[in-house]
């Protein structure tokens, strides 16, 4: 009944508010939520906002429809390429944005996608690839910069990772893995049937931030780190999920893009009350029961300690960033 409720009657509100000033990033920016979110904040006056995109053809057309539609001014935007599925264009672009960029007061960590076959990409099946590992890569290697700007500018920056509703609709056996077998059993998971990888990949973001925020709490920490759920989109990212379920979800119930868009505002602008937090319907939410009983406490440990390795391991020192 709440998915429904959150789906069908629930009112968003329209972002408001001036981001003058303020720098922005979004990724996975060239089409649906987080187009839509980027045109929000250039709607609204954000002096700099970077779309991170993986093709740049695509990222300037984006560009050139919200200009259009805004009316910002033609050095507002800027197109990056990033490729989440390249450990190493992950650390090239966090590397640009740290060099390039004065400040960054909001990040927003859209980019994300579904497979409906196997696809192995660096390490792991690409959904957790892309998803989980590269997007906490991502995070960890901007948090310096975001730090730099929270302690130049005086104003608190937030880090927000999109996830979803469906992080409640997988029973995650996997954690009854051996110890350090976690993202092995996954991909043995995968290997079979890849559509208890999705549900996965947002169950791991969400655990995955509230573990942030547990060993550096707000406000000793001048950075806040939400997830947020924008709920089901018209978005492309279901375009290789290949499903009759999806299918009729997205005719019947799905929201418009620039709807659900409305949520990841809402997070990005968010302050230290909402670290370490779970955000549906621009509101702080509870995750679900699993996330929040002791069996999900042990499963983040164990999922935040494996994960820790594997970025420890794409680049030494990078954890350091999340102290």
């Amino acid at each position: 009944m709440g998915f429904l409720y959150s789906q069908l009657i629930k009112s968003l509100p329209y972002p408001q508010g001036s981001y003058a000033g303020k720098t922005v990033v979004v990724t996975g920016s060239n089409v649906g939520l987080g187009k839509e979110a980027a045109r929000h904040f250039a709607r609204l006056g954000a002096s700099k906002l970077v779309l991170a995109v993986r093709s740049l053809d695509k990222g300037r057309a984006a560009k050139e429809d919200i200009e259009a539609t805004t009316g910002c001014g033609p050095d507002v935007i800027e197109i990056r390429q990033l490729d989440m599925g390249s450990y190493a264009n992950v650390q090239k672009f966090a590397s640009s944005l740290a060099s390039d960029l004065d400040r960054v007061d909001i990040f927003v960590a859209n980019a994300g996608v579904v497979h409906a076959e196997y696809e192995q990409v660096e390490q792991d099946e690409g959904t957790i690839t892309v998803n989980v590992v590269s997007t906490l890569l991502l995070a960890a290697l901007v948090m310096p910069k975001l730090k730099e700007t929270a302690e130049r500018y005086r104003t608190r920056p937030t880090l927000t990772i999109v996830a979803s509703e469906v992080h409640a609709w997988t029973p995650f056996n996997e954690r009854n893995a051996p110890e350090g077998g976690i993202f092995d059993a996954i991909d043995e998971t995968a290997r079979k049937d890849t559509t208890s990888l999705y549900p996965i990949s947002k169950l791991l973001e969400v655990l995955s931030v509230r573990a942030i925020a547990e060993e550096c709490p707000a406000p000793a920490f001048p950075v806040t780190v939400n997830t947020v759920n924008p709920g089901f989109c018209h978005s492309e990212l279901t375009r290789d999920a290949g499903t009759w379920t999806i299918w009729l979800m997205k005719v019947f119930l799905a929201r418009t893009t620039e709807y659900g868009s409305r949520n990841l505002v809402w997070a990005g602008s968010a302050g230290a009350e909402t670290h370490g937090k779970y955000v549906s319907d621009c509101g702080v939410d509870e995750p679900s029961p699993f996330v929040r009983s002791e069996e999900g406490k042990v499963a983040q440990r164990r999922v935040w300690a494996e994960l820790s390795k594997k970025l420890e391991a794409i680049h030494p020192g990078v954890m350091k960033n999340l102290q």
